[in-house]
């Protein structure tokens, strides 16, 4: 791949596109990359649209949608064209469409990998009493229990919450419902301890697809109900952490006590109060050194990026299913290197974002593995994770609420068969299927009521350019003043530099619901790795002064957080990234007949490299 220069005026061009660096941020080779780690390899025929659609939620034929793909896509592979996930296998006919189901006898022990180092970590549960499983059944005519904000709670409910907590960290090492064991089934299904069921080789990820949000909703609940059993409070509920609203933007007060059951060594010292969480990559400029009155702008502006932020990932970009929960993940994947068959096709919305942001806000600066919010293996092992994990949670009910036509959950039963294990509050193993926990109501919990800030944020264009108005191509129009001298075809390097691309918009006509949605492929990274760059479409070139989440043409942001689960063999992350434009392009006042729009891509933290990207049209 040839080395670029780096400067303002650098042009990099290849058919139907152009590319421009820029400089606002340090200036390194975009071949450093390649000195440091493996180089991606990349085959770009491997590369495939979707067009599926999701089915309607009363599709009389949705216990199946293979019916729904004509013989083409199914020769390409269903994961190329199921949700977005973009992939071609081997063997068009050995991916199995079934869904996931952890292998219990296959369970060994999490691997961590931090590139020169890597450790074990025994996460399996303990080992059954007997073979039995119990399938699990959502309580009937229990009364509505409401997760508390974690800012609000009484001192009565603290001290029970305090009480719980401690006799579930004194209960016997070997016990299936001490804190330990319950911390460590968040690291089995996150870093490689299960295979899948009927396919020993492949092993089991929950995070990075449509299984996110089922998961972490199942497990607090269990997690619920051991702790009620233990103070003998069967309505018991843990606090969430509000981190979307401005009063709750800050580690919440019960947990900060270096005495109490909730503390964890393991956090970010200078993230403590009065500190505020960046929900769009975790770092925060705002620090109390000096309360004046810059630092009052300062968090002003930082509680107005947040809310931002969350309308961002929960209205403007997650439209559909596909968008707020992730891609698909199928069962019997055969190949490591496809898209789609990874553990990790491609995360949501709320997933790639604030929750990743969080993570990264609380976990220590302790390297290699960034303890125990900064890692997913540990990540349990902080009380505050399950307060974190509640306001995710939340997300998903609030998100079926909100206006749209597609505004709600899969129906393939690939998906809501999918199941987990777990431990309920009488140590017995129980198997939950993802079709029940589509209500949390329905599992006896809700949460309680509190202001929404972020649903009156909506973001605006940051200025107009003289020239550019009501039905003129601000693309075209950015585009048409630049240069090109040098060529290059992707993949894309993104390191230090941003990048600008012109990206051509489809050909075919849009229907009256599609959504425009740019499409980032083949993103390419350590999985090992802190990741996070930002997009934004038709910015102008105020290279030291980057489109933020409060502007209309910020579209979106990717992130990763360190999860490496096998020390002994490749530790490339393959995934896509798919960022809704349709509101972007209305509220910048885009001709929806222009021919294309620039991409901005401005890299934040670490190293990544991109395969494709394009415009489609996803139902």
């Amino acid at each position: 791949m040839a080395s670029t220069t780096n400067s303002p005026s650098t042009l990099l061009t290849l058919p139907n596109f152009s590319i421009q660096t820029s400089t606002f941020l340090p200036k390194t080779s975009q071949r450093s990359i390649f000195k440091k780690k493996k180089p991606f390899n990349f085959n770009s025929k491997r590369v495939v649209s979707c067009k599926a659609s999701n089915g309607k939620q009363n599709d009389a034929d949705h216990t199946s949608f293979l019916n729904r793909f004509d013989r083409r896509d199914i020769l390409l592979g269903l994961g190329g064209s199921l949700y977005g996930a973009t992939s071609l296998v081997r063997d068009p006919f050995a991916l199995a469409v079934v869904p996931i189901e952890p292998d219990l006898s296959s369970c060994g022990e999490s691997t961590v990998d931090a590139g020169t180092t890597c450790m074990n970590v025994p996460c399996c549960p303990p080992k059954l009493k007997d073979s039995k499983i119990i399938d699990f059944e959502p309580p009937l005519g229990c009364k509505i229990r409401y997760r508390p904000a974690a800012h609000l709670v009484d001192r009565d409910y603290l001290y029970k919450f305090e009480s719980a907590m401690e006799r579930m960290k004194a209960l016997p090492v070997d016990d299936p419902r001490n804190f330990m064991q319950q911390a460590n089934i968040h690291c089995a299904y996150c870093n490689g301890a299960y295979s899948q069921v009927g396919f020993p080789d492949q092993k089991l990820e929950v995070h990075y697809s449509w299984l996110f949000f089922p998961f972490h909703r199942m497990y607090l609940y269990f997690f619920d109900r051991i702790l009620g059993k233990l103070i003998g409070d069967p309505d018991f509920a843990m606090p969430f952490w509000n981190w979307d609203s401005p009063c709750g933007m800050t580690m919440p007060q019960i947990y900060l006590d270096p005495y109490s059951p909730l503390y964890d060594e393991n956090r970010n010292l200078e993230h403590q109060p009065d500190v505020l969480v960046n929900l769009n990559d975790g770092k925060s400029f705002v620090k109390p050194k000096k309360k004046d009155d810059f630092y009052e702008l300062a968090k002003r502006e930082q509680i107005n990026s947040n809310l931002y932020v969350m309308y961002q990932q929960m209205v403007r970009s997650a439209k559909t299913a596909s968008c707020f929960h992730g891609a698909a993940y199928l069962g019997g994947c055969v190949s490591e290197t496809d898209i789609g068959c990874t553990p990790e096709p491609r995360g949501g919305t709320i997933e790639n974002g604030a929750h990743i942001a969080v993570h990264k806000f609380v976990g220590a600066k302790n390297p290699p593995y960034n303890e125990d919010m900064g890692n997913f293996y540990s990540a349990g092992r902080d009380p505050l994770f399950y307060a974190h994990h509640g306001n995710v949670d939340r997300m998903w009910n609030i998100w079926k609420t909100l206006p749209g036509k597609k505004r709600h959950d899969f129906n393939e039963n690939v998906w809501l068969n999918s199941s987990f294990l777990f431990y309920d509050e009488n140590a017995n193993m129980v198997r939950v299927k993802v079709r029940d926990c589509l209500d949390s109501k329905t599992l006896g919990y809700d949460y309680q009521s509190v202001d929404i800030p972020w649903l009156r944020s909506k973001p605006t264009p940051r200025r107009s350019r003289s020239g550019v108005g009501r039905g003129q191509d601000r693309g075209q129009d950015v585009a048409a003043r630049r240069k090109s001298k040098n060529r290059r075809g992707f993949p894309i390097v993104l390191d230090k530099v941003a990048v600008r691309i012109e990206i051509p918009r489809p050909k075919k006509s849009k229907k009256k619901d599609d959504e425009e949605v740019l499409v980032l492929q083949n993103i390419q990274l350590d999985r090992n790795d802190s990741v996070q760059f930002d997009v934004s479409i038709n910015d102008d070139e105020d290279d030291d002064n980057p489109c933020k989440p409060e502007d209309a043409e910020f579209v979106g942001s990717f992130s990763n957080l360190p999860h490496g689960d096998n020390c002994h063999s490749e530790t490339m992350l393959s995934t896509n990234l798919y960022l809704p434009l349709s509101e972007a392009l209305e509220d910048l006042k885009i001709n929806p007949f222009e021919d294309s729009i620039v991409v901005t891509l401005v890299p934040k933290e670490g190293e990544v490299s991109i395969g494709n990207i394009k415009i489609d049209y996803v139902c």
